[in-house]
């Protein structure tokens, strides 16, 4: 699934090829995503200047005067930009039509998503969707402080409180992996259970692990491409544990483990994530 990483970078894309332009239409091929694409969208944006091109955790939100588009990228979800009057691809289900300018929904699972707020409605962080998010990790105020009153009392393990995303967002299964090796904490260790000081750790690893993904553009799992089709190179670079199962660990050479939990899998190091 495409994770903060990837939709930021995708965001970064758009938001230097479309904002500023007007939307002449917009074409939906197949309204049938995680929720259905309301029928009544392209007329509502068609002609609208793109005020802006924001995110907000997973969801990239394109600002026009009358409202904002909310786009999720779902499992395997992909938004780039094409010449105009390219070949369609199997599963390319939405696109915007700007002057010498497509920009291409593809989403071969169709779990991601394709959503109006009306400015009417108030500020787009007052959708359901948004409204229990977590704060943003590279915001000022995602502090120690702010981890460990987010976890009192839960005995969830801290991957899973990591991945409910309703106290920071970003850390989806990928990073949640990495950001727990990088910060020396077991991932069944219960959130409630964390010090402040491992607190003040995980929030050093959070934001550094996602720096480095953003610095070389995302993972390359699972055919995510970026704004311009390019893979990220993620994996090639930084990846300690995700997917490294068996192998040797790069800080203390003994094998990487993988757990179960959730339904999701976990990697980790042993001896380097003692609980």
């Amino acid at each position: 699934m495409p994770e903060l990483p990837e939709v930021e970078t995708t965001r970064r894309g758009i938001d230097a090829v479309a904002t500023g332009r007007v939307l002449q239409r917009m074409v939906v091929h197949d309204a049938r995503m995680r929720w259905p694409i309301p029928s009544g969208l392209p007329d509502w944006v068609r002609g609208q200047r793109v005020k802006a091109c924001r995110r907000r955790g997973k969801y990239l939100l394109l600002e026009f005067d009358r409202g904002t588009q909310l786009i999720h990228l779902g499992m395997s979800g992909s938004l780039r930009s094409v010449q105009t009057g390219e070949i369609l691809r199997k599963h390319d289900h939405v696109e915007w039509h700007f002057e010498h300018l497509t920009l291409r929904l593809h989403d071969p699972r169709r779990f991601g998503a394709v959503l109006w707020h009306p400015a009417g409605n108030g500020p787009v962080e007052q959708h359901p969707l948004l409204q229990k998010l977590g704060i943003e990790p590279f915001d000022a105020a995602f502090d120690a402080e702010h981890l460990r009153k987010g976890f009192k009392g839960r005995q969830m393990a801290i991957k899973q409180a990591l991945l409910a995303g309703d106290v920071v967002v970003g850390a989806g299964n990928i990073y949640a992996s990495e950001c727990l090796f990088r910060a020396k904490i077991h991932p069944a260790t219960p959130a409630a259970r964390l010090s402040l000081e491992r607190c003040a750790r995980l929030v050093e690893a959070l934001r550094s692990t996602l720096k480095d993904a953003l610095e070389s553009g995302g993972s390359t799992l699972r055919d995510y491409v970026n704004a311009t089709g390019e893979a990220g190179a993620y994996f090639t670079m930084h990846a300690a544990v995700y997917e490294q199962d068996g192998k040797p660990c790069k800080a203390c050479t003994r094998p990487i483990k993988r757990i179960v939990q959730g339904q999701r899998a976990t990697y980790y190091c042993p001896s380097c994530q003692k609980r």
